[in-house]
Formats: structure tokens, sequence, C-alpha cells
């Protein structure tokens, strides 16, 4: 266990340089070209994490002077991920998450279950918070463990799921994503767009970056947005005009530099995707699997960033207005593309439609996070985790993800039998997925050869 906690302590940034060199001696790359690839991808979340950190020191400091601005009153503050992440894996149930998860993927795809090969595994700790969550309700050190194995499988799932969708709009050929914060959203896109499509008037709107470009010009470059948008911001802060410009440019900088960093990680990782798409083709003939990688790779997508910039005010303005909300956003104010990036590509990447679906789910998302905040307070005292001297947190990510109030209340309710059919829905999926749907394809082939 201390071997692990001392693994899961590297962060992403070192654990997948690992991981990705290992498996790409595994599949028969060149160990130089494998150390490459690997390296290239961890200097890649290095940048992309100093850019978040830019967006995190910029727009913190400007929602709480928001906050003071306007003298809102909340009683619980929203941490950010780094802490839920430090909280789910700071005990021994959480610590194992990655061994399980690890298992779990093997079992799949050496039964076909599932196409999802995961080497993100640092973001097991979103399954690790759930069922921390569950253990500090119930008490119970093995139904808390079965919550995680569930939640693996769901992700496991949801990685299958999206990936045609993934690959079409981001461009991002066999990789997927089975992020527990990102992936729950899909979910919810999806008949959101089949109502959208239904709305007169509303489904005419085109918004995808492209489209604005062309219209208002430069006011429509993605860089120039992020500088309109801070200035927005930076006014309701009530800044002055030196602090307004400073948030605008940083904000501006963000949206220039998070796809350049997003773009380095993709150059070390396509190299490893390659090579694993021609293992599979020669050990595994007829299946084609998908590399499971972190969400990251998506929040640098100008429709992804524009349309976070514009929830991030929206959010605060719901957390004040919504009844029965306790929490006050800051922390995960930064990361909000991470929790809407996987609606940009059900929306095809309108950012009118991102937005209205994002404050729909961001408005409710603040009410389980209010919910889930004395589990995730009493998680982080149990994980003798810094509150800062605050007496209530919560986190948006994922304190905010509907899958966090469905685990967690089914436990609470009806307890194993709850988390049983969560899993027994996951595993039907991945057996239609993978098993059902491609035989019937395959059947439907055979007899539009035959009629031929």
């Amino acid at each position: 266990m201390s071997v692990i906690q001392w693994f899961v302590d590297l962060g992403a940034s070192v654990m997948l340089p690992i991981l990705l060199f290992i498996f790409g001696i595994i599949i028969g790359t060149k160990p130089s070209k494998a150390f490459k690839a690997g390296l290239t991808v961890g200097i890649g979340f290095v940048g992309l994490n100093l850019v978040i950190g830019l967006l995190t020191s910029s727009l913190g400091p400007a929602a709480k002077a928001m906050v003071d601005h306007f003298g809102f009153k909340l009683g619980s503050i929203d941490v950010g991920w780094p802490a839920a992440a430090a909280i789910s894996y700071g005990t021994a149930l959480g610590s194992l998450a990655i061994p399980l998860g690890i298992g779990i993927n093997v079992v799949l795809l050496i039964t076909g279950l599932t196409r999802t090969l995961d080497v993100d595994i640092w973001d097991y700790w979103h399954c690790a918070f759930t069922g921390s969550l569950v253990y500090a309700l119930t008490g119970n050190f093995a139904l808390g463990l079965y919550t995680i194995a569930v939640h693996l499988i769901v992700i496991f799932f949801l990685g299958d799921l999206i990936a045609k969708d993934i690959s079409k709009f981001y461009g991002f050929k066999n990789i997927t994503f089975p992020h527990g914060a990102s992936a729950p959203s899909y979910l919810v896109a999806k008949p959101l767009n089949w109502l959208f499509d239904r709305i007169p008037g509303f489904n005419k709107l085109e918004a995808n970056p492209e489209t604005i470009q062309k219209r208002i010009g430069i006011f429509g470059d993605s860089t120039v947005m992020g500088v309109l948008i801070g200035i927005v911001i930076g006014i309701l802060a009530g800044y002055n005009v030196k602090e307004v410009l400073q948030l605008a440019v940083q904000t501006g900088a963000v949206m220039m530099l998070m796809p350049r960093m997003v773009s380095l990680l993709m150059e070390g990782l396509s190299q490893i995707s390659e090579a694993a798409s021609e293992f599979v083709r020669k050990k595994m003939p007829g299946r084609d699997l998908y590399i499971g990688m972190d969400s990251a790779l998506s929040v640098g997508h100008p429709a992804v960033l524009s349309a976070s910039l514009i929830i991030v005010p929206i959010t605060l303005f719901l957390a004040v207005i919504l009844p029965g909300n306790k929490v006050l956003p800051f922390g995960d104010l930064a990361t909000i593309p991470f929790l809407v990036c996987l609606m940009t590509p059900v929306f095809r990447g309108n950012i009118i439609r991102t937005v209205v679906a994002g404050t729909i789910y961001m408005a409710v998302g603040l009410l389980i996070a209010s919910w889930a905040a004395p589990l995730i307070t009493q998680s982080a005292l149990a994980a003798k985790f810094d509150m800062g001297g605050n007496t209530s947190i919560s986190a948006l990510v994922d304190g905010a993800v509907w899958t966090t109030f469905i685990f967690v209340g089914l436990a609470k309710v009806i307890s194993w039998l709850g988390i049983t059919v969560i899993g027994v829905i996951a595993v039907g999926g991945l057996v239609y997925m993978n098993k059902i749907k491609p035989k019937r394809a395959e059947k439907l082939e055979n007899n539009n050869s035959a009629k031929m």
C-alpha cells in the first residue's frame, strides 16, 4: 500500500510518462521512442497545469472579489479538485482504486466486454471519491470498495460509449476519455440536444467559433473572446481599470496557450496510440481498442474554453440565487471546462447550446455539491486533510457530478442492492455495445450481401 501511495503521489505528470513508457515497450515501441513520447506527454501535462494554474490564480481572486463586491454569504467553500483528489487517495480505501481499476480493466479487455485500454490510472481518484463518500456515509469499508469497483465499470462503459463522438469532433483517433468528472455530462447532453433540436428558433442558432469569427471578425477570435470575457468578469468583481486589463490579458493568454499545451500532449500520445493500434491489429485481428486518456486533451478546444468562461460568472450568479445552495464556487471555477468538454461534441461545437446545457448542469450540480458537503467534510477529516480553517467544504469536481448523487444516494437508501443495480446496468451496456451490437451489424451486412 505504501508503494502504491508513493506512486500515486507522483501525480499525473510523472505517473503517465512512466506508464506510457512501460506500455510502449510492451507493444514493441523502440525504448528511445517510447521514452521521448512519454516524456513529451509529461511535459505537456506540466504545461497544461501551468495554464490551468494561471486561470485559477486569476479567476479565483476575481470570483472572491465578485462575491465580496455583492455581499454574498455562503457556508461551504469549494476547495477544488486537487483537494478532492488528495482526500480520495488519502485513505487505505482510496488507494485501492488503482490496483482495482487495473484488474477490472484487464478482465474486461480479456473477455471482450470493453474496448477501452485505460492508461489514465491516476484519474481513478474520481471512483475513489465516491467510494470514500459511501464509506463516510455508511461506515462500511466493503461497501465503499464495492462502490469503487462498480464506478470503475461505469467509466469503462462511458469510455466505449463516447469514443466515436470524440473521434468525430476532436479528431482524436482511437482515443477516449473514461474520465469520472467529464464523461457523465455526455449522458446529460444527449437528451438536451434532442430537446434543443425541437425548440423553434433556438434550433436554428449556430454559434461555433468558426461561425462567430466569420460574422464578427476579430471579436470572434477565441483569444479576443477570452480578453472580452475577462473584462466582463473584472468589472463584475469591482476591479479598477488596471486589474480589469490584467485579468483580461490573463484570460486571453489561457485561450491561446491551452490549445498549444494540448497539441504538445497529443504529439507524444499519438506515437503511442499508433503503435498500440498496430499491435492490436497484429495480435488481436478484428479488434480495435481505444486508449483511455485524461479529458485534459479536449479542454483546449476554442468552443469548450469560450463556453466555460461564460459559464463561470453564471455559476457564481446561480450560487447566490439558487434556493438550497450552500456552496461558494471557488477552487473549481477554472476546471469548469472539464465538466462541459464532453457536452460540446454532442452539440457539434455550438457555444450557445453548450452554455445553456452547462448552466442547467451547474445549477443541479451546485445542489448536489451542497448535499454532499457534509460527507466531503467528513472524508477530509478522516484523511487528515488541512481544511484551512473552514468548517464545511465541498468541490464542484466531483461533488457537483450527478454520478456522485446516484452512487451515494442509492447506497444510502438501499445499500448493496442500489450499487449492484448500477453495476448491472453498466455491464449490460458493455455487453450490448461490444457483443450484441457487433453481431447484429455483422448479420445485417451478411443479409445485405446475400440479397445482392
